[in-house]
């Protein structure tokens, strides 16, 4: 089966594609990477999806229409331009309230728009019925790390969020690390830069222990973190400290890579395989180096790129197949379940 993932993650670097091939042999699943592509965001729309959080109810509505059209379209020249065809398209859409222990989750991107648009059948709305178990609605990425990248020990995230995830005694664990890029980005917005480029900025800062203090005192650990998080309680600090802007780097820097390491050290992870953003910040790696002395792995650029897309698409396929593709072993539902709203496409 052929399907386009879709992911647009926390730190709003772009629209990931990307069209994968799943082989289904004996319950043993094999996937093949076709082709891949980021969708940067203009201007505009980065700011739209920032600031939707705090739009009313039509503002928002009018906001996820038009955000299924954009994606509707870019899936389409995505395929006319690698001359391909999908069977269903599986679209994360982007997360702008995620809150479930107050029942609801909700990610941005129609994708009854989507299927319309592109008249491929869509699976979107991931994550609303492990909520609805009395799950967290995350992490979904495990199951995808367990089939799909079994050969790594564990698979480091480090995106707007860092995320990890494992299998020891047969059993998969994972949870949210704490913020990362999020706040990085953030910062170098500020002067203009998408991104502080190998983490140059934040090794030329100095890190501030007051700050860095604070910061740890928030206790993210194995909670489900979002944008909420982000602008409720840790961007308040940020905002509030008086510090350069390289030393605020800095010490994000040392907060995100303490918090990693602590998790690798607690959980007695001998290697890591490091996907997202933070896999090309060269000083964030080195200083996790710092702390850890396990084997740390940094894959191709297309899977550090496109890992999550990937596993998306591989959540579709389970979808569409009926089979499990979230796990109360690490979302702490009632049960595993099968997750996702599919719209069917041409017919």
């Amino acid at each position: 089966m052929q399907i386009v993932g879709i992911m647009s993650g926390t730190s709003l670097d772009g629209l990931d594609l990307a069209l994968c091939n799943f082989i289904s042999d004996n319950e043993q699943i094999s996937f093949r990477l076709i082709a891949s592509e980021t969708i940067n965001y203009s201007p505009e729309w980065k700011e739209q999806l920032q600031n939707v959080y705090n739009a009313n109810a039509e503002t928002y509505f009018k906001l996820h229409s038009a955000y299924g059209t954009f994606i509707g379209q870019k899936v389409t020249e995505f395929l006319a331009k690698h001359q391909q065809t999908a069977e269903a398209i599986a679209s994360h859409g982007h997360t702008i309230f995620h809150q479930p222990q107050q029942g609801f989750t909700t990610q941005i991107g129609c994708g009854a728009t989507i299927a319309a648009k592109t008249r491929i059948t869509t699976i979107c709305d991931f994550r609303s019925l492990d909520v609805a178990v009395n799950g967290q609605g995350a992490p979904l990425v495990p199951i995808g790390d367990r089939d799909l990248f079994h050969q790594s020990e564990s698979c480091l995230n480090i995106g707007g969020i860092a995320n990890i995830s494992f299998t020891k005694n047969n059993k998969t664990s994972a949870f949210d690390i704490c913020i990362a890029n999020m706040a990085l980005n953030y910062l170098t917005e500020t002067i203009g830069k998408a991104f502080d480029d190998g983490g140059a900025l934040a090794a030329s800062g100095i890190t501030n222990g007051e700050l860095l203090q604070q910061l740890l005192d928030l206790n993210t650990q194995q909670q489900s973190l979002g944008r909420e998080f982000f602008e409720n309680h840790f961007l308040p600090l940020l905002n509030s400290s008086a510090i350069s802007l390289n030393d605020k780097l800095a010490t994000c820097v040392e907060y995100t890579v303490s918090q990693i390491a602590e998790t690798l050290n607690k959980q007695q992870i001998n290697s890591v395989l490091i996907t997202g953003g933070g896999a090309y910040n060269t000083y964030l790696i080195e200083r996790i180096k710092h702390y850890y002395k396990g084997k740390i792995e940094i894959p191709s650029n297309e899977i550090i790129q496109f890992k999550e897309a990937i596993i998306f698409a591989y959540l579709g396929f389970l979808r569409l197949n009926e089979k499990v593709n979230t796990l109360n072993s690490v979302t702490k539902a009632s049960r595993d379940s099968v997750g996702g709203a599919v719209y069917l496409g041409k017919r």
